[in-house]
């Protein structure tokens, strides 16, 4: 075992035991915030209605058994707005929330319902919305514009290493974790449901996605501190945990 595999390996067991420190909730901290902030509704794109979506049915099994990464993409098509609004839906819809905490159910699982995740778009082809980034404000199912234009793109796929899959994207979601929703709880341990829960989005995606004849690829080798900064994030309090290209499949 190398240095790298016992520091980890330390880390790891230190959290196994981390539940019997006292955490921030126990220690009467203030809550978090876990829903992003309430932008007023003339700042938003509004997505169609994910109960009024109907793109076909598959069936389980199958999906899970067709399911692969894919790393070529159709660059002639563009996802629909009704494509990119169920795989919101299908990633990070809020199904219930509580007006008194913040907290929400959503489509996928989490530790304790905390949600520690925010969802950028990368846009290259989505019908409708011009090049650029975008964040899902998953309680008001509605997009927010963030950055426009090839160059946002550009510095992106550049912190992939200029992975092919990422320039040829018709959007590469990007999450990012506020850490400070799940460790209110958890404390340390936190931060090993951050990348539980992180599985649980993209596995969501790939399956979401497999259902309407599109392809993803999970994407870890990113440069952190480039794409940070390329989002604007402190890269402590909030840092991008997890990215997937995306697009319809190539012939």
């Amino acid at each position: 075992m190398d240095k790298f595999d016992r520091v980890g390996a330390e880390f790891i067991r230190n959290s196994l035991y981390s539940h019997m420190e006292p955490t921030p909730e126990q220690q009467g901290a203030p809550f978090p915030d876990y829903l992003s902030p309430d932008y007023p509704d003339s700042d938003l794109i509004p997505l169609p209605d994910p109960a009024q979506i109907d793109l076909g049915h598959g069936d389980l099994r199958q999906i899970i058994e067709q399911r692969r990464s894919v790393r070529r993409y159709d660059e002639n098509a563009a996802l629909s707005m009704e494509e990119l609004s169920l795989l919101l839906w299908l990633t990070q819809g809020v199904k219930k929330l509580s007006e008194k905490t913040g907290r929400s159910l959503r489509t996928v699982p989490s530790a304790g319902a905390r949600h520690p995740f925010e969802t950028f778009l990368a846009v290259r082809r989505v019908e409708s919305l011009p090049i650029g980034v975008y964040q899902f404000i998953a309680h008001k199912h509605a997009l927010l514009p963030i950055s426009s234009g090839e160059e946002i793109l550009g510095q992106i796929g550049a912190a992939t290493g200029n992975q092919a899959q990422v320039l040829t994207a018709a959007v590469t979601f990007i999450w990012t974790a506020l850490p400070y929703r799940t460790s209110f709880r958890y404390g340390t341990r936190a931060y090993r449901y951050l990348f539980l829960d992180a599985g649980h989005v993209c596995q969501n995606l790939h399956l979401a996605a497999e259902s309407i004849g599109c392809g993803v690829c999970a994407i870890g080798a990113y440069d952190d501190e480039a794409v940070n900064a390329a989002l604007g994030l402190d890269g402590q309090q909030q840092f991008v945990i997890y990215m997937a290209s995306l697009g319809k499949k190539a012939a």
